[in-house]
């Protein structure tokens, strides 16, 4: 065998796993056809939260208004734009490079699986014991007329300029994020969304709540709406749905999905199972070919499609191949939506805790109004608590600016199974977001 391991894809998906098999002594190959790092490296999170800085801080700086701060500063797109140059262009070399120097075999192109042993890159052969694929997914396209008017979120993280009129396809992450930040910056946003809401996964008071303060901005959503055509016009472009609403815009944002790259790499003819959705795989990450595993975003799977959990199945399927037995556990994964302001979800829904009122309860906790001092005037920041019938913290729903860092903490709590004794044998430093929200969750525990 050439070597050990082989990952098909440099994200977080594979190199994580890549790299601590390589500490064992193993001989690792990467196969990137992209941009080493991946999507979320490159050209989706990273990129996006490299951006959003400005438009935080001016939503922070907004609610002071009246109270210390007159004006508020512009954002200068372009600017902005090469500074996430500045920061995000270096990352795929330094880290090509990087893992050379570490010693693995960086190879360059499309890969195919030839059998359960061999992958072909640029008509050459290489041979690997295991075979990790960790292909990721790619923007889902309409197939309309005029689709090719239609931008994915890789183009909209290189505008050159912000542009004065964006129609929005989809009420998702991607759409609602991008569309915060337009309507800071004062343009004519259109949201158009097949289905009845926005940010279905996330608990829809609090979106309804972010979708009111994006109306007020100018934002205007169009649900139950199915684009049907884009066509070019002397000075823009006209969006058409099958209702008859049309849209005049200089930018159309897809934002619509997406789908498992499965294409391509030759799963059909090893009886590899895998759809749009992605491949299928048992409680050990591995496909019907025991040998050949499936990381990231690739996987069809129930859990978020999210880069901290393509971390934790990279570092498992490592454990795997160093001799771990066990199968894949997830613990409760938070998700974020990095809109003005963030909304946040870990654990048990309080929509599922309504349901099923005899295994849960929920308490809403505004602690924007209870600790103004401590959230920076974020009256609203709130937070929808759901424990269990021993009184255990299991999920939470938020409603604020800090929500990425306080969600955190509490998956912390959920996943530790943290009483109020656990909380209260700890020391924090305050004042702080984190220690208030202790504060006013500790009473609410077991102890």
């Amino acid at each position: 065998m050439d070597f050990d391991v082989l990952m098909i894809g440099s994200g977080h998906a594979t190199w994580h796993a890549a790299v601590a098999l390589l500490q064992q002594g193993k001989r690792v190959a990467i196969v990137e056809r992209d941009l080493v790092g991946g999507t979320c490296t490159n050209y989706g999170c990273d990129a996006k939260i490299a951006l959003d800085g400005p438009f935080q801080l001016i939503e922070q700086l907004r609610r002071f208004q009246g109270h210390g701060v007159e004006t508020l500063p512009a954002v200068n797109w372009s600017d902005l734009m090469t500074y996430k140059h500045q920061i995000i262009d270096p990352l795929a070399p330094t880290m090509t490079k990087l893992f050379a120097q570490g010693g693995i075999t960086m190879i360059t192109g499309s890969a195919k699986l030839r059998d359960a042993h061999t992958v072909e890159v640029a008509g050459q052969s290489y041979t690997s014991e295991y075979i990790v694929i960790g292909t990721g997914q790619r923007p889902a396209q309409l197939t309309i007329p005029g689709a090719e008017y239609i931008h994915d979120s890789r183009e909209f993280l290189d505008l050159p300029e912000m542009p004065e009129r964006l129609v929005f396809i989809g009420a998702g992450i991607i759409a609602m994020e991008f569309a915060a930040m337009a309507a800071t910056m004062g343009k004519q946003v259109h949201i158009v969304e097949f289905s009845d809401k926005a940010l279905a996964p996330f608990h829809q008071p609090y979106v309804a709540r972010l979708r009111e303060k994006l109306r007020a901005q100018g934002v205007e959503f169009h649900f139950n709406e199915a684009v049907n055509a884009v066509t070019k016009t002397a000075t823009g472009y006209t969006v058409t749905t099958a209702n008859g609403l049309t849209l005049e815009t200089d930018y159309i944002l897809g934002a619509t999905g997406r789908v498992a790259n499965v294409e391509g790499l030759g799963l059909e003819a090893l009886g590899i199972e895998a759809s749009r959705r992605g491949i299928k795989v048992n409680d050990h990450l591995q496909t019907t070919v025991a040998n050949i595993f499936a990381s990231g975003d690739v996987i069809d799977k129930p859990q978020p499609k999210l880069t901290p959990v393509a971390t934790f199945e990279s570092n498992y399927i490592a454990s795997v191949i160093a001799g771990n037995s066990a199968p894949i556990h997830y613990p409760a994964i938070p998700s974020v939506a990095f809109t003005m302001p963030r909304l946040a979800e870990v654990g048990v829904s309080p929509a599922t805790a309504a349901a099923q009122p005899a295994q849960y309860h929920t308490q809403v906790v505004p602690f924007g109004q209870q600790l103004a001092f401590q959230y920076k005037r974020a009256l609203d920041a709130e937070a929808t608590l759901v424990f269990d019938q021993q009184g255990y913290l299991v999920g939470a729903s938020l409603y604020a600016d800090d929500s990425e860092d306080l969600i955190n903490l509490l998956t912390l709590i959920i996943n530790g199974r943290y009483t109020a004794t656990t909380l209260q044998q700890q020391i924090f430093a305050f004042p702080s977001a984190t220690v208030g929200l202790i504060d006013l969750l500790t009473p609410l525990l077991p102890r």
